[in-house]
């Protein structure tokens, strides 16, 4: 079994953003990420203080907006519009999820496409899905092309299964496996499929992307599958400080012997979410700028 060490592939990816921010900088140009967060939710300010500080390591100018939970609609897609407007910032991103009453899929269509470096925006979406490599790739699943790629993984004519359909992440996925770069046999699951242990034990490389703890168990894993478990779970444990532990969406300890590779959780999509952001935030700088990679 390859245990396949995203935190390995994550500080390369990161060096190739050191050494592409170092370029633009001797262009007299300094890449800028945008992050604005509404609300207290303890995880995204996580999330995001780990976006910043990832930014300030590699010379990246980052602008963090943390606006209260009260803030109303159009009070956020102002400050969308400003961030548009402001040439000092290339990239986007409004953290996941939004207080209820906030509507994302009309925040998201708000934001340039141009800096969109989350890859949500229809233009975006339009882009994946016809190969367009001046689109953004959602972060996560462009991660978890990088750690196929990175682990020697051939995924020409291999068996996918994707299990989730989110535009987070499932769907993306389905997209770039079936890439003509990938070139993937693809199955989409989801909750609603019938037999779901039996789909997923056709997979040589099964995609876990429900959010449901350890749902993939040892039976829906067939031996010398690929596994890459995106799920990253807070499930209750009295012997932790924090009185909790993460978990995937796959049961690792029972998967991990019959797997030829498999990811961890913590330590192997997760650090790859925010690489991949700094890859879409230097690319969408490149793009506006037009300054070509050297």
């Amino acid at each position: 079994m390859n245990l396949i060490d995203g935190k390995s592939v994550a500080a390369q990816v990161l060096e190739e953003c050191r050494s592409e921010t170092a370029t633009l900088l001797a262009h007299g140009i300094t890449p800028g990420l945008a992050v604005v967060l509404v609300g207290d939710d303890p995880a995204s300010h996580v999330y995001v203080g780990s976006k910043v500080k990832t930014c300030h390591d590699l010379g990246i100018h980052s602008e963090k907006i943390t606006l209260p939970a009260t803030t109303s609609q159009q009070e956020l897609l102002d400050v969308v519009h400003r961030l548009n407007a402001d040439p000092r910032i290339h990239g986007i991103l409004v953290q996941s999820p939004p207080p209820p009453h906030i509507d994302e899929e009309t925040v998201i269509r708000a934001i340039d496409p141009r800096k969109d470096v989350d890859g949500f925006h229809p233009q975006n979406v339009a882009k994946l899905t016809l190969e367009d490599p001046s689109g953004f790739v959602p972060c996560t699943p462009a991660g978890c092309m990088r750690l196929l790629a990175a682990s020697g993984i051939d995924t020409s004519g291999a068996n996918a299964v994707v299990l989730g359909r989110s535009m987070i992440v499932g769907k993306p996925m389905a997209l770039l496996l079936l890439a003509k770069n990938a070139n993937a046999t693809v199955t989409v699951a989801h909750s609603r499929s019938k037999d779901l242990p039996a789909i997923c034990r056709c997979a040589d490389i099964l995609i876990a992307a429900v959010g449901r703890p350890e749902m993939v168990r040892a039976d829906w894993v067939k031996d010398g599958a690929v596994v890459i478990d995106v799920g990253i779970n807070r499930i209750a444990d009295a012997t932790k400080k924090s009185g909790f532990r993460l978990v995937g969406d796959v049961a690792y300890d029972e998967v991990a012997s019959k797997c030829r590779a498999i990811t961890p959780v913590p330590g192997g999509v997760g650090p790859m979410t925010i690489a991949m952001l700094m890859k879409n935030t230097l690319q969408a700088t490149r793009q506006i700028t037009e300054i070509s990679p050297q």
